[in-house]
């Protein structure tokens, strides 16, 4: 239990900002005894602000501030003149929250103080630490529902799941050691624990062969438009976008380093590159560009491949055909390589009459847009809304995913020390190797204890939060 929490809902954000910025001597992060406040509603001008206090000397800052005797009454909101604590000149009206439990030591809150303190003392896991994290953060609507989902507890459930199979499993195979000759004890208890085990191995690694779409889905997708000179990249690259990224013109090789932007598709978080024309025989400074483009071509998640529609039959677009595009459509099906969606850009361009017997000669699937009259735009942005559900996963739906680097590592390394359960060979080893296994669930869903690890979590969060 918290110690001590008041909020005062004050109509105007008047609380100066040096109340955030130092630390009282002698209380160091953290310090569990300390009473600490902070604007809990954000910086800045707003019709009304939230301070917020918590520890042993909250109802003595309230008392101070309220000018009186006792706090109101516990869990409700009550209506109070707010006076300076020395002078006693009025500085607001307010709504006043107690949660009582209080008394000495005042100092600003770091950031995610509050947080931690909760986290401290069970009130949320550190995998709904960083759900909470993650929706302070979320800029798309795939990334708040993800965060929700964390924060709402889907994953430590999922893991304290995990934790007490194999707690059941140790359970069995430590009884069968100490009584495996006692006739009361079940004959096929370690059949049992062995069948929960390897199923739970083959849980662990679906989850771990997600190809990182959940942290893909928390920090961005990344998407490189590429193809041959004046197919009209740049002009793709602004309308997804919807601003002025970069330079369209009719010169061939405009684009000559690789320009990137932050973009919202389809309720998905995306890095937008718009790269150099896929050419031969050009300048020093464009075939810079052009060997930036392979680069990152090799690290995209999705690649949008742009031809000019008119102009099928050029060297350029049938080269740009042979060397990037067919390569990705040979990949198997099955396999986790780099998706592609192929765009016939200009399509206002072609004739009717001949648009069908034209685009035909390709011999694979594209789709026809026109950048400059947007006809095609609501075609691409749904195959686009397909193809990022499949590279960072559909929050809405499914198992929780794993969000960060850190999950995957004590998922793998739970794994790997059920690699080593082997119970017709040794059963203390195997019943080590269970206890290591939980170990780094514990980790994942609790912290292990580990302060570095702790600090890293809170460290990108709000204070007040």
């Amino acid at each position: 239990m918290w110690r001590g929490l008041s909020a005062l809902a004050t109509r105007a954000a008047r609380a100066p900002r040096r109340l955030c910025a130092r630390r009282s001597s002698g209380a160091g992060p953290w310090a569990p005894g300390s009473t600490i406040f902070a604007l809990s509603s954000g910086q800045g001008r707003c019709a009304i602000a939230v301070i917020r206090t918590s520890g042993p000397a909250s109802g003595l800052v309230l008392r101070s501030l309220t000018a009186s005797r006792e706090p109101p009454p516990a869990r409700s909101a009550c209506l109070r003149l707010l006076r300076h604590p020395r002078s006693g000149e009025p500085l607001d009206r307010a709504l006043v929250l107690w949660f009582p439990g209080s008394v000495p030591g005042l100092r600003p809150a770091e950031a995610g103080e509050f947080t931690r303190r909760a986290f401290a003392h069970g009130k949320l896991s550190l995998t709904e630490v960083e759900g909470l994290a993650d929706l302070i953060h979320a800029e798309t609507e795939a990334q708040r529902r993800q965060a929700l989902r964390q924060l709402d507890g889907e994953l430590g459930q999922l893991c304290r799941g995990w934790a007490e199979t194999l707690t059941k499993a140790l359970a069995h195979v430590e009884a069968y050691i100490d009584f495996g000759e006692d006739d009361n004890l079940e004959e096929d208890v370690l059949e049992q624990a062995d069948k929960d085990v390897r199923a739970l191995e083959a849980a662990l690694g679906s989850h771990l062969r997600d190809a990182r779409r959940g942290q893909r889905l928390r920090s961005g997708a990344h998407i490189v438009v590429t193809g041959p000179p004046n197919a009209g990249k740049s002009s793709l690259v602004n309308l997804l976008s919807r601003k002025p990224v970069s330079i369209v013109s009719p010169e061939p090789g405009t684009t000559r380093d690789v320009l990137e932007t932050s973009v919202d598709l389809a309720g998905f978080p995306v890095l937008l590159s718009d790269t150099a024309g896929l050419r031969e025989g050009v300048g020093a400074v464009e075939q810079e560009g052009v060997r930036r483009a392979h680069q990152r071509l090799e690290q995209a998640d999705l690649i949008l491949g742009v031809l000019d529609a008119s102009d099928l039959a050029s060297p350029s677009s049938c080269s740009f055909l042979d060397t990037v595009v067919a390569p990705l459509v040979a990949q198997s099906p099955d396999s986790c390589g780099q998706r592609l969606l192929l765009l016939l850009n200009k399509s206002d361009l072609l004739p009717t009459s001949t648009r069908d017997s034209d685009t035909a000669l390709l011999g694979m699937p594209y789709l026809l847009l026109s950048c400059r009259t947007g006809a095609g735009l609501d075609g691409l942005l749904q195959a686009l809304k397909t193809e990022l559900a499949a590279v960072c996963g559909d929050p809405s739906t499914g198992p929780p995913l794993l969000t960060r680097a850190r999950h995957q590592h004590h998922l793998q390394s739970c794994l790997d020390a059920l690699s080593h359960y082997q119970p017709a060979t040794d059963l203390a080893l195997a019943a080590e190797a269970l206890r290591l296994a939980r170990r780094h669930l514990s980790h994942l869903t609790g912290g292990g204890g580990t302060e570095e690890v702790l600090d890293l979590i809170f460290r990108d969060f709000c204070v007040g939060k």
